[in-house]
């Protein structure tokens, strides 16, 4: 518990610091942690009959990333998105010359490792950028809500806890804790509010929704990954926490859900 505290309080820092030193850093941090995440993936996905390609997986994660960066940076064309392209094509091309057994899943899984681990990092990214310069209220509100409505789960699932949520793929999930955690979400929606006042609190309240039930939803997905692979946790990068797609599950189906509702919020 104690290695578990320090390393949770070290990260939190790690995170908020990315935050508070300007929108470079948090480009600079936000790629590692996505490629941390996709390797982390690879190596988790990998065995004699499965070989994704790590490197490749890695170099498409930057070719979408640099993209990115210098659209919401310097508002150049997202075209240059365009190099993805042949990075794919050269993934298909590259399995002809390997000589493994299943050169078909090998690309599939190398597709969808990025797609599923660092894709989503790219829409928390774009938060930080939703009004059309770096606003770092946005990321931190969500991950605030995020980490909420884990610790309201805990605390109302631990004390609380008659029914089980999912319990095919996660024993000690209760409706009690999922409640729990949207309660104790949804009062911190209302604080935030106050302070982070680029929306009003009903659209807080939106967010916090969104990011509860997708987060349960990510949560459960990356509980049926490991389940799927008879392992405990995806890594072991975090003593105490697991690995970085065990300390992200919630994020990667709550932040593109919420970066396309402020989407819309700021269209209409």
């Amino acid at each position: 518990m104690k290695t578990r505290a320090i390393t949770g309080f070290i990260f939190v820092g790690v995170m908020l610091a990315s935050l508070l030193f300007g929108g470079y850093v948090f480009t600079l941090f936000v790629l590692v942690i996505s490629i941390l995440a996709v390797d982390e993936f690879y190596h988790l996905i990998g065995s004699t009959a499965i070989k994704p390609q790590k490197w490749g997986g890695i170099l498409l994660v930057i070719s979408i990333y640099l993209p990115l960066y210098q659209y919401l940076f310097k508002n150049e064309p997202f075209q240059n998105l365009l190099f993805c392209v042949p990075i794919v094509i050269a993934l298909i091309i590259s399995e002809l010359y390997r000589k493994h057994l299943n050169p078909f899943h090998n690309i599939a899984y190398t597709l969808f490792g990025v797609m599923y681990a660092a894709v989503p990092f790219c829409f928390f990214y774009a938060l930080a950028f939703i009004d059309g310069a770096f606003n770092m209220h946005y990321p931190l509100g969500f991950l605030l809500l995020l980490w909420a409505s884990d610790t309201g789960a805990y605390l109302f699932g631990s004390r609380f806890a008659k029914h089980q949520l999912f319990e095919r793929h996660s024993p000690k999930k209760s409706w009690e804790g999922f409640f729990g955690g949207m309660f104790i979400s949804a009062l911190l929606a209302v604080g935030i509010s106050f302070y982070f006042n680029e929306l009003s609190y009903i659209h807080w309240l939106v967010i916090s929704f969104i990011v509860v039930v997708a987060g349960t939803f990510g949560d459960l997905s990356e509980s049926m990954l490991k389940r799927s692979l008879s392992v405990k946790d995806s890594g072991s990068l975090l003593p105490g926490h697991g690995g970085v797609l065990d300390r992200f599950d919630g994020l990667l189906l709550a932040a593109p859900l919420v970066y396309v509702y402020l989407h819309f919020v700021h269209i209409f």
